[in-house]
């Protein structure tokens, strides 16, 4: 296509993720024509063991944007009962929860990424909200009055405002020159999906490992998800990565702690030291283009607070390029978009914190953190506290950050 050929929307939002979709239907909700730019190919693979916990706010919030999909998710996603942890090979907590009210939406639900992007597709394509594949960001500048575009299609486009939401390595804040501040983890961890055998099912319960007697002492999580396991493995500093890495390395340790077979039924391997960062500002100098997702934060996984954030993020970003579009004056309008991009950073500093806290108590080798950790193992059959301690602790703080008008 010519570089003549230009397009001009009220909103566009880049990056086809999760995110980026959630932005595109809450601006469909909201009246606003959009667009959404995404630099891969029409029917890409998403590789990656990648979100898989969704929050009972997130749904409501998704449901809030387009009904029937928060329980949507509800219905193909699972709710595990039951869960436990061990330390050193004994259980020191366990707790079974009640079947949740088939009136209400769940406390969360457990499915891989891949069908809550379908889902979300549905809902999108019950919109007339159009989607450009290979049409990668490759220059963004931003004015006064606003945002301009030239895509790798040669394509040039214009858009009052711009929702980034095209991940952790966004084009558009690189463009902007916004900056990601914070840092990363020192531990790598091994992310491995499994595929449920119907034959022989798990029992359906989450289970963390302190220090498995049969991984040499390394923390194991287990996570079951609608179809299949999620299985971390907590390397120590000085593993030697490929040893425990891909196909051939996991299945020389999976059969440790999984029935043999299972080794047979990887679906994913990822390898991953978790970034824990926040831009420095969630919009740039003129207030047009506004950052959402992994394009603004990375946090460790702990807690399930990167997509749970991230659709927060989208739909205040919507809602504030509504208020933003309809302002009075320069003063209204810049306020409207000041107000977002300091919610979302405040939100995303509190959550990376409180990931940081989480990756201290499982990885922290401090002979403080590693005598606490024993003491509430030891304790835990007499103060169930302890182990409720224990078994809190890799997820973080339960709350929600402070001073936000939605969750996480």
């Amino acid at each position: 296509m010519s570089h003549q050929s230009s397009q001009s929307l009220p909103v566009i939002v880049v990056g086809a993720g999760p995110v980026g979709l959630t932005a595109a239907l809450a601006l469909h909700h909201l009246g606003i024509p959009t667009a959404i730019l995404e630099k891969d190919p029409e029917g890409r693979q998403r590789p990656g063991s990648r979100a898989i916990y969704v929050h009972q706010k997130t749904l409501e919030l998704l449901e809030g944007i387009a009904p029937g999909l928060g329980w949507t998710m509800a219905r193909h996603g699972i709710v595990w009962p039951v869960k436990r942890t061990w330390f050193r090979g004994r259980e020191v907590y366990a707790r079974r929860y009640p079947p949740p009210d088939p009136q209400k939406l769940p406390p969360f639900t457990s499915l891989p990424q891949v069908e809550i992007e379908r889902h979300l597709w549905d809902a999108l394509h019950r919109t007339d909200v159009p989607v450009y594949w290979n049409e990668e960001v490759q220059q963004l500048t931003v004015a006064d009055n606003a945002v301009h575009l030239v895509t790798s299609a040669q394509r040039q486009w214009e858009a009052a405002y711009v929702i980034g939401a095209d991940g952790a390595h966004s084009t558009v804040r690189h463009q902007a020159g916004i900056r990601m501040e914070g840092s990363r983890s020192a531990n790598t961890y091994i992310v491995v999906d499994v595929a449920e055998d119907e034959a022989h099912p798990l029992p359906l319960e989450r289970v963390f490992h302190y220090e498995h007697p049969a991984m040499e002492g390394r923390n194991v999580l287990f996570v079951p998800f609608a179809g299949g396991w999620r299985i971390d493995l907590q390397l120590y500093r000085d593993d030697a990565v490929d040893a425990f890495a891909g196909l051939d390395g996991v299945r020389s340790w999976l059969p440790r702690i999984l029935p043999a077979f299972y080794q047979d039924r990887v679906t994913w391997v990822s390898t991953y030291q978790f970034l824990q960062v926040v831009a420095e500002s969630f919009v740039d100098a003129h207030h047009r283009l506004l950052l959402t997702g992994e394009a603004a934060h990375l946090f460790a996984p702990f807690g399930a607070r990167g997509f749970n954030s991230g659709v927060p993020d989208a739909i205040l970003a919507a809602r504030a390029a509504d208020a933003a579009l309809k302002a009075s004056d320069e003063g209204e309008r810049v306020a409207a978009i000041r107000s977002f991009a300091d919610e979302r950073r405040r939100a995303a500093l509190y959550n990376r914190d409180a990931a940081g806290i989480a990756l201290e108590h499982i990885q922290g080798e401090s002979a403080g953190m590693r005598a606490k950790r024993a003491a509430a193992a030891l304790l835990s059959p007499v103060w169930p506290e302890f182990g409720r301690w224990l078994d809190e602790g890799p997820y973080g703080p339960r709350s929600s950050p402070p001073g936000v008008s939605t969750k996480y």
